[in-house]
Parts: C-alpha cells; sequence; structure tokens
C-alpha cells in the first residue's frame, strides 16, 4: 500500500512539475497569456465535449435498462444471460460511471486538440473575399468550416457509442432478441434505437450539407495538372447537385426514422435507409463518373478553362503572387561596346564571391580562437555600412558555444562554466585578401571592427540547445585571450529563478538532473535558461505561426538580436491549391543542414503571409513579435485570440527595419507555385506548354533544387542596386533557362516583396545553371587547371552560381575554393565568369570580367569626389525641396499610426517630384545631383 501510494504520488508530481515549468517558462518571458489561454481553451473544451459524451452515453444507458421489459417476460435465450445480469447488478451503478467517464476522457482530450480551431472559429475575422462558387466569405472556409466539420464528427461519434451502448443494454436485459422466437425488439426498444438511427441520418444529411461547401476547398488528382484544389467541372455540375439531392433524400429518411415512435415498425426506416445508401451509389457515384467519361473527357479544355480560370486567380493571391511581375527578356546582350558592359557589371550587381555555404570552416579555422566556439554550418548574409556610408552585402556569424570543444565534460563544466558565446564574425561578400581568405570586418576575440560596441555574449543562439544555470556563487567563463580566462556572471532577468525549494525539484523532475535539487552550484541569484534556440522560443511565445527555417543575427542598436520570420497559413482557401511545406521548402542547403529545414510542416497548406517579424535578444532572449503583414486576417484573427502579444509594425526601429529582408522559405513557396502559375491563362496552363522547374543544384551531385540566393543587384527596370533575393528556372524537364526571378528583399525600398520574372524567349536557346557548370568542367584549360588544383590532398569546391541579368543578356559568376593539404579550410583559389558564351577562369572576379569583356574596368572614383555640384535649374532645385516635404510626410506617417493612406500619398507625391527633377536635369548640359 505505501508503495503504492508513493507511485502514485511520484507520477502526480511528474504531471505537475512538466506543467509548473511550463508556466514559469512563460512567465520568464513574458508571454504568460499565452500559456493561460492556451491551457483555458484546452480545459474548457475537455470538460464540456468530455462531459456531453458522458451525458449522452450514459443517458441512453439509463434509458435502456429504464425500459427493460420484465423478467418474466424473458425468453430462454435471455435467461442463457441472467448470470451476467447477476454479476453485474452489484455494481451496475459503478459500471455506468465508469462507461460514461472512459467515453467522456477520450472525447474530451480529442476535443482539446480542436483548440487552434475553436480560436479560429471564436475570433476569426473576414477576409472581405468572396469565393467564386457560393459567394461565401473566405473566412466561412477558414475559420468556420473546420470547426463545423469538428462539431459533425464528435455528433457521429456521439450517436454511434449511444447506439451501440444502447443496444447492448437492451439485449442484455431483454429489450432485444437475436434467437428467440417472435417479436426481435419490444417496442421500446424499437422506440429508442430508431430515434438514435434518426439523430444519426441527420447527421449524415448535415454532413451532405457541409460536403457542398467542402467542394471548393477539395483536393484531387486532375490529370492536366496534377494536384487541384476546388470545383472542377464535374463538381459544380455532378457532384454539387447530388449533394443537393442526397440532402433531402437523408432528411425524409431521418423523419421516417423518428415516426417510429408512433408506428413502432422498422419497415419504412429500413426502406428508406436503403434508398438512402442506394442514392448515394447511384448518384453520388456513378453519375458522376458518367458526366466525367462522356461530357468532360471529350472535351476536356473547353469544360475545365472556366474552372481553372478560377484556380489560377485564387491560388496566385493565396501565396501573394498575383502582382508578379512577367517581362520578356532576351537573353542576348543588346550592344557590342564591350567597355559599356564591363562598366555595367559592378552597377548592375555586387556579385558575391564569398559563399556563406561553403566557408564556414574558413570562419571556423581563422576566428574560432577557442575550441569551444563554433559557428554555424551555414553563415547569413546582410547588408553593412562601410566607412564610408555606403552598404555593402556581408557574409556573418556568431561565434557560439561548442560544448564538444571543451577541455572536459562534466555536469558543472557544462551547464555552469561554459554557458555562452561571443561575439560576431563578419568578411565582405565581395573581396577576399590574396591569400583567398575572408576580409573581414568584425573579427578577434573580443570581437572588434565595423560593428562599432555592442553586447557580445551569445547565451541564446542556434547551437545552445542545453540548459545553462548562470547568475549564482559558480562564474561563468566569458572568453580567453593572452592574459588567461575571463570570467563573468550573468546579468540579465531571462531564465526562471531557482531560489525556490519547489522549482529546484521541478526542474530536477523536468530535466531528470537530480543534481539540480540538492547542488551547492546553485545559490541565491541562480537562474536556469532553456529553451535556448531563436526558432524553439518563437515557437513556443507563437504556437500558432510557421516558423522560418533560417533565422538570422544582426547587431541592432548595441545588441544582437536573431530575427526570425514568421508565417500564417490556413488550409482552407477556396480554390487555392495546395502545397506541403516541407517539400516546397527543401533545398540542397537543407538536405545538408536539417536546422535550415521547416521541420514538421508536412501538412498541406493553401494561403501563406510572412505577418510576423520577430526578434530574440542573444543576451537576454527577449522575444518581440512585429505585426509585419497588417492586411492578413489570419494574424487579426490570432491577434484577437492573444491580445497583446504582437506589437504593431510602428514599433520597429529604424536600425532594425535596415536588418529585415524578406524570408527564404516564403521564396522558395511562391517560386515552386510559379513554375506552373506564372501563366494567366487557362487554355496555356492546361497545354502544359509552359510548366518551368526549379533546377538542381549545379554545384553538387546531390540532385536536390538550387538555394535561393541573396544578392544586391538591378533588375531592367530598376535604377539601383536593391538587395534580393534570386533564383532560375528551367523548361520542364530540360537544362537550358527559361526565366530569372528576383523579389526586392529591403523593406526600405519602395518595392520590397515586388516579385519580377525575366521570361526568356522560346525561340532560342539560353544556357541554364548545369549547362553553365558543365560548360566550365568541359572547358579544356578550366579542367587541367582544376586538375592541378585538386592534386595531393586538396579538394576543390565550387561556390553559389550567381545568375544576373546584364544588358539583355545573362551573366553567370561562380567562386571557386579549394580545402588543400594540411589547410582543413576552403579558399579562394579562382573565379569562373561567363558571358555571351565567353568564358574566364581567372584569380579574382575584376580579372575574370576584364577577361571575358576584353577590356578593363574603368577605376573608381575616389572617396569624397562622388558628390556631383548642386543643380542651377530653378525647377530641379523646386522639384527636391517637393521630394524632401513628401518624404518627411511619408515618415510622419509612419510615425502617427502609422497611416498607410497618408505613406501612399506621400510616396506617389516623391516619385512625382523626383520624376520632374529627372525630366528637367536632363535638359540641361549640367551633372545630376544627388537627389537624382
Amino acid at each position: 500500500m505505501t508503495l503504492g501510494v508513493l507511485a502514485a504520488l511520484g507520477m502526480a508530481f511528474t504531471m505537475f512539475a512538466g506543467f509548473w515549468t511550463d508556466w514559469l517558462w512563460y512567465r520568464s518571458v513574458h508571454y504568460s497569456s499565452v500559456f493561460t489561454t492556451t491551457l483555458w481553451t484546452k480545459i474548457g473544451l475537455f470538460f464540456v465535449f468530455g462531459l456531453l459524451m458522458a451525458l449522452a452515453v450514459g443517458f441512453n444507458i439509463w434509458l435502456a435498462h429504464r425500459t427493460r421489459p420484465p423478467l418474466s417476460a424473458m425468453s430462454m435465450e435471455q435467461q442463457s444471460l441472467d448470470r451476467y445480469r447477476m454479476g453485474i447488478a452489484p455494481y451496475k451503478t459503478w459500471l455506468l460511471l465508469a462507461v460514461t467517464a472512459l467515453v467522456g476522457l477520450i472525447a474530451g482530450a480529442s476535443a482539446a486538440g480542436q483548440w487552434r480551431v475553436w480560436l479560429m472559429w471564436v475570433n476569426g475575422v473576414p477576409f472581405n473575399q468572396k469565393d467564386p462558387q457560393f459567394h461565401r466569405d473566405v473566412s466561412f472556409y477558414a475559420f468556420d468550416l473546420p470547426w463545423y466539420r469538428f462539431l459533425l464528427a464528435f455528433g457521429f461519434a456521439t450517436a454511434i457509442l449511444s447506439l451501440i451502448a444502447a443496444a447492448l443494454t437492451h439485449y442484455l436485459y431483454g429489450g432485444l432478441r437475436v434467437t428467440s422466437p417472435g417479436s426481435r425488439a419490444s417496442a421500446a426498444a424499437t422506440g429508442h434505437l430508431s430515434v438514435l438511427l434518426g439523430v444519426f441520418v441527420s447527421l449524415k444529411a448535415v454532413a451532405y450539407w457541409l460536403d457542398r461547401y467542402g467542394l471548393a476547398v477539395k483536393s484531387s488528382d486532375f490529370r492536366a495538372t496534377g494536384n487541384w484544389t476546388g470545383l472542377r467541372y464535374v463538381d459544380a455540375n455532378a457532384y454539387l447537385p447530388a449533394k443537393n439531392i442526397l440532402f433531402f433524400i437523408a432528411v425524409i429518411c431521418a423523419l421516417l426514422f423518428f415516426a417510429t415512435l408512433w408506428r413502432r415498425t422498422w419497415q419504412l426506416p429500413v426502406i428508406g435507409f436503403g434508398l438512402m445508401v442506394l442514392s448515394a451509389v447511384l448518384i453520388g457515384g456513378l453519375y458522376p463518373a458518367i458526366v466525367q467519361k462522356f461530357q468532360v473527357q471529350p472535351n476536356e479544355q473547353a469544360k475545365e478553362a472556366p474552372y481553372v480560370q478560377k484556380n489560377l486567380k485564387a491560388t496566385r493571391e493565396a501565396y501573394g503572387i498575383d502582382h508578379t511581375q512577367v517581362s520578356e527578356y532576351s537573353g542576348r546582350a543588346a550592344t557590342d561596346d564591350k567597355t559599356k558592359l564591363r562598366d555595367q557589371v559592378g552597377q548592375t550587381a555586387s556579385i558575391r564571391i564569398m559563399d556563406p555555404n561553403v566557408v564556414s570552416p574558413t570562419f571556423q579555422q581563422l576566428q574560432q580562437i577557442r575550441n569551444y566556439y563554433g559557428f554555424p554550418t551555414n553563415l547569413d548574409v546582410d547588408r553593412y555600412p562601410t566607412k564610408d556610408g555606403k552598404e555593402q552585402d556581408t557574409v556573418l556569424g556568431l561565434r557560439e558555444l561548442n560544448l564538444n570543444g571543451i577541455p572536459k565534460n562534466n555536469w558543472i563544466n557544462d551547464h555552469f562554466r561554459y554557458t555562452h558565446g561571443y561575439g560576431v564574425v563578419a568578411a565582405k561578400g565581395t573581396e577576399s585578401d590574396d591569400k583567398g581568405r575572408p576580409v573581414f570586418t568584425e573579427k578577434n576575440l573580443p570581437s572588434k571592427g565595423d560593428l562599432g560596441e555592442y553586447q557580445q555574449q551569445v547565451y541564446y543562439g542556434e547551437k545552445t540547445t542545453t540548459y545553462s544555470i548562470v547568475g549564482g556563487p559558480q562564474k561563468e567563463i566569458d572568453y580567453s585571450d593572452d592574459a588567461g580566462e575571463k570570467t563573468t556572471s550573468y546579468q540579465g532577468r531571462s531564465g526562471v529563478n531557482l531560489d525556490s525549494p519547489l522549482n529546484r525539484a521541478a526542474y530536477a523532475v523536468a530535466f531528470n538532473e537530480p543534481q539540480i535539487l540538492y547542488s551547492g552550484a546553485i545559490g541565491d541569484g541562480s537562474r536556469i535558461l532553456y529553451n535556448r534556440t531563436p526558432k524553439d522560443r518563437v515557437e513556443a511565445v507563437a504556437p500558432w505561426l510557421t516558423i522560418d527555417g533560417d533565422a538570422y543575427p544582426a547587431v541592432v542598436d548595441g545588441r544582437i538580436q536573431w530575427i526570425v520570420d514568421a508565417y500564417t497559413t490556413s488550409n482552407g482557401y477556396p480554390y487555392a491549391s495546395r502545397t506541403t511545406l516541407g517539400d516546397t521548402t527543401a533545398d540542397s542547403l537543407t538536405a545538408t543542414n536539417n536546422s535550415r529545414a521547416v521541420v514538421a510542416q508536412q501538412n498541406q497548406v493553401n494561403y501563406i503571409r510572412n505577418s510576423v517579424k520577430a526578434t530574440v535578444d542573444a543576451y537576454t532572449g527577449d522575444v518581440k513579435l512585429y505585426q509585419w503583414d497588417s492586411a492578413d486576417p489570419v494574424l487579426k484573427t490570432w491577434m484577437k485570440a492573444f491580445p497583446d502579444t504582437v506589437k504593431p509594425r510602428a514599433d520597429i526601429s529604424p536600425a532594425l527595419m535596415a536588418h529585415l529582408r524578406y524570408p527564404q522559405d516564403l521564396f522558395k513557396v511562391q517560386r515552386e507555385l510559379l513554375t506552373r502559375y506564372h501563366v494567366t491563362n487557362a487554355q496555356t496552363f492546361l497545354s502544359g506548354s509552359e510548366v518551368w522547374q526549379v533546377p538542381d543544384d549545379p554545384s553538387n551531385d546531390s540532385r536536390d533544387s538550387v538555394p535561393p540566393y541573396y544578392l544586391s543587384m538591378k533588375m531592367p527596370d530598376q535604377k539601383q542596386q536593391v538587395f534580393s533575393l534570386t533564383t532560375t528556372f528551367t523548361p520542364n524537364g530540360r537544362d537550358n533557362l527559361s526565366a530569372f526571378m528576383a523579389v526586392d528583399s529591403d523593406p526600405r525600398a519602395s518595392d520590397y516583396g515586388k516579385i519580377r520574372i525575366l521570361k526568356l524567349p522560346t525561340s532560342t536557346t539560353v544556357d541554364g545553371p548545369k549547362q553553365v557548370q558543365s560548360q566550365f568542367n568541359s572547358e579544356p584549360s578550366i579542367a587541367e587547371t582544376i586538375s592541378l588544383l585538386s592534386r595531393g590532398h586538396s579538394q576543390v569546391e565550387y561556390g553559389n552560381l550567381l545568375t544576373v541579368p546584364l544588358d539583355g543578356g545573362l551573366l553567370y559568376a561562380e567562386p571557386v575554393y579549394v580545402r588543400g593539404g594540411t589547410l582543413k579550410y576552403p579558399l579562394l583559389r579562382k573565379v569562373l565568369v561567363t558571358y555571351e558564351g565567353r568564358t574566364a577562369f581567372e584569380d579574382t572576379l575584376d580579372q575574370a570580367l576584364d577577361k571575358v569583356f576584353g577590356v578593363k574596368g574603368s577605376e573608381p572614383p575616389e572617396s569624397g569626389t562622388t558628390e556631383p555640384p548642386a543643380s542651377t535649374n530653378p525647377t530641379v532645385r523646386q522639384a527636391l525641396e517637393d521630394a524632401q516635404k513628401a518624404y518627411d510626410a511619408g515618415q510622419e506617417a509612419l510615425k502617427s499610426g502609422p497611416d498607410w493612406d497618408a505613406y501612399a500619398k506621400a510616396q506617389k507625391d516623391l516619385q512625382d517630384a523626383l520624376r520632374r527633377a529627372e525630366n528637367a536635369q536632363s535638359s540641361t548640359d549640367k551633372p545630376r545631383t544627388s537627389g537624382d
């Protein structure tokens, strides 16, 4: 008895420890409302639906027992069950309670899992957009229909369990007979079971009615296009009428079952039920098959075209690709002036030769400093100002803690002494030194360079996956230099205080580490830090968001901030085709680095928005969520459900705004959809003649998709470089280039988020990435050099193959690294460049460009001489004054509210003023001012 009591208490405390530590963690990050809202929603659903199920099943068992026939009238068949009745007689009350409690617990647990569906239904806001078939607001499909389907499923489960329980009770107490002569069921049993069957058939009628709307979000395999969502011709002209007819048949059948209360005969209900089943087979199955076979297939394109057009429109809207700008691009240079082309390269793109996915070992070797530090497998690309104030593409990574590299692993070292990483390491993306190493702009330990002063300790990072106990009597190793180890004690307010014996006991149980309970290394001020990766923290405080696979660090206002992109998604956008995030975001990087993957997102969605930008402070762990897409109804719904958790967009500081970017996973989803949905004509879509594909990564043999690349560049219709995210397309099943795609990724740019596609003509062939890589490898002189570089124990590694539109043609550039001899890290040795069929393989990018174009690039102007003289044209001066006023008005509109209408008007006025200035200046011979 004692052991049993102790075991029960142990289990109870284990459950309590999990609950208590969760509550303490949410309170420590100031998101306790998320914990309480979620908890109370689950509890409410558990008790309401568990109680409803228990009452329904219990009532039907009680009613069947109460209406049992007298024992004297029992047949021989029933007398054989007498020993069972006698056996349960003393415990029938307890047995009834046990059965109802069991079904109630199961139903309650199932209902608690629907907390997201409930919160979306009760807080749903309209999309203000109607579907083309039933003209219902999209919110009905996204928020209402999932909840109605859950209620319907719960109703079916309740009716079936009640029917089974009532039938067993009637049989046990003589109300139903199987082998006995005479009537098979008593009048009471007949009425009781008929009502339950009537309820079941009524629910089936409701299901038929909801199935009508379900057709708008139904997925099917469409032979002409593959995966398909929404109504097709057969759905609108066969399935939809069939659902209407079956609904009325089910209603009539249900009424016949209810009428048995008075008629006491099964004849009519059974006939009605049989007709309903037969109708479901003929009307719901056979008739649509006939329509598909004899009406649709002989003239499929004409029949399906109107429905395909609806799918095209809805899919493009749901994935944010409806404003994609598709332009024709020749793929051939428009000018023969080689000097002009050579000079245009630097104006068109900042070609990055430091591949963040290759040079991490180089950072590790040159800037690790201590074995207990490490860099991520894939570094990040961001923009930082140079000393002259211009922005440049920068490759950077944090020097994070690597427990595998500490001198001796034990509990104290792993959790008390070595607790954090230290500093940012950054290098120019477009340069290398004469030895092929990165040109570091922030380096050494402590880190120093162009980033200025900032809090360098990294307590929260992508590689920080274990817990640490800080702030107590045990000192932490801060960093080591020539003078020896420097120690520190955590001064932040992050984590959970371990002063309380209850807290220590709870964490000892939760982490299965008894030393937390009694260790002398824990004392006054000790705090435990856990859930330390940026993705884990954002996902925990906002469980309704889908997190981007690539969190990246930035130095913002003297602190290291992890920036995390987050998405709102839905599976209920009518007519929009579905995609699986885990598949569409996979590429050659996620194949080798699981931390870059969208984990556990194998569920399908057909609506996505980058609605939230989140930050996680690398020192304090503070999590902040910012509303990014203020028009997204899904985000508005979640903000109603979890008020005061998401800050308005206006709270984003200019310093943080300078480091935000267009997210990779959203871009990868959109590019996958655009392989088919770049066309807007249904006939072209159905023919499949314009289907593209994302090419395989040419730099390796993995056969995984090429990842998108960040770089500063300008498209043909742009006047200056913009930080962009780019990719290429090839025709389906072929390797030549079919299109180039880029999206403006700098939120400070007026066209942020605008997708541009340069579509190449189908009448000519332009080499794609794989063909360019093959040409590189097959060029005799290049192949010979590669062979020489690979001698001994050296290994050649290809970097990112960048594609840049240049004067109608396409410039390809690829850095080549060598990891050789005793050096176990890659160094830049060569740069491959090709343009218009001319290829160069030189030591530097400038040398390769000079060789490709046959001329040397112009020398850049000296610093301090780039500012042109002010214009003397009065029209220009007035236009520039108007432009400044419009700019100031736009900034003021952002601060007040923000007022997006006023901001849009200010941006229009700004563009008009700049256009007037440019037109006036072009009419004179004077140089343009910086305002131009």
